[in-house]
């Protein structure tokens, strides 16, 4: 090595340095390559916590400061977008019976199932118009049960919804199904429907959000995330892209909160018997 050294002109420091520097590129090469996938598979809104968490899964051992530090190098930033856009209130008075809050804020249910929250969200579609958004998530894992898009936030929008819960839920756990006290879930046909699928319902105080956080959570992801991303034209799109998010928020987006494991995966180990 030292006749070589010296052919080329080299000092042997200046040789070992390099060899020490291409030895730590090589070394992050593929978790590099692993970081940039994820990254780009979460849409760019995975951190590096996130990413720390799933490299682990697949057998890379590193500290979370390795990952952030690499992340710094290969510039790669969390991106969230935000429009101030006027919210969607249902409220619109007593035009039926308020059930009582059973949950008072009580967010802590660890098994999947048991516990659900509910509410409509809208987003600004082209042309002045609105998409409303209905939605079922279960509180212990966070997996989006059920949904339904329309162009109105009408009586369909609410039971397409609940039609389509029936296939996820599980009568003999007695679900709570918890709402605000917009004018949709006050009345006669939606509480009858709760009865027949042996749902107990909840309601938050008037006018405050808080008590429903965790689907209010969710609808923030999701514009955050996602639609905000986007002009949408209509409402074929607007469904294209909610069915694309929550299939990869339930199946792929890890929470922190729980270890690691995308709301299925949580769902999946909590109800192994």
């Amino acid at each position: 090595m030292n006749e070589l050294l010296i052919k080329v002109n080299l000092p042997r420091s200046t040789y070992y340095e390099r060899l020490s520097k291409t030895d730590k590129t090589d070394k992050y090469a593929q978790l590099n390559e692993f970081i940039v996938k994820t990254y780009h598979d979460s849409n760019s809104t995975y951190g590096y916590r996130r990413i720390w968490k799933e490299s682990l899964k697949v057998g890379f051992k590193n500290s979370p400061e390795t990952i952030r530090h690499l992340m710094t190098k290969l510039k790669l930033k969390v991106v969230i977008f935000s429009k101030h856009t006027s919210g969607y209130c249902s409220y619109k008075g007593n035009l039926g019976k308020i059930a009582p809050n059973t949950l008072k804020q009580k967010f802590t249910e660890t098994e999947p199932l048991k516990v659900l929250h509910t509410d409509v969200t809208q987003i600004r579609l082209r042309k002045d118009k609105w998409g409303y958004i209905s939605a079922v998530l279960d509180q212990a894992s966070g997996e989006i049960l059920s949904y339904s898009i329309s162009l109105s936030p009408n009586k369909l929008l609410i039971l397409d919804t609940l039609e389509k819960l029936k296939q996820n839920i599980v009568p003999s756990l007695k679900p709570i199904l918890h709402s605000d006290q917009g004018w949709h879930y006050q009345l006669k046909y939606y509480r009858d429907t709760l009865k027949t699928m042996g749902i107990e319902q909840s309601m938050s105080r008037k006018g405050n959000c808080h008590d429903n956080a965790p689907i209010e959570s969710f609808f923030n992801l999701l514009k955050r995330e996602c639609l905000y991303r986007y002009n949408i034209d209509d409402l074929t799109e607007l469904k294209n892209l909610v069915a694309k998010y929550i299939n990869w928020y339930n199946n792929k987006r890890i929470s922190l909160k729980k270890n690691g494991l995308s709301p299925v995966e949580y769902r999946e180990q909590s109800m192994i018997f």
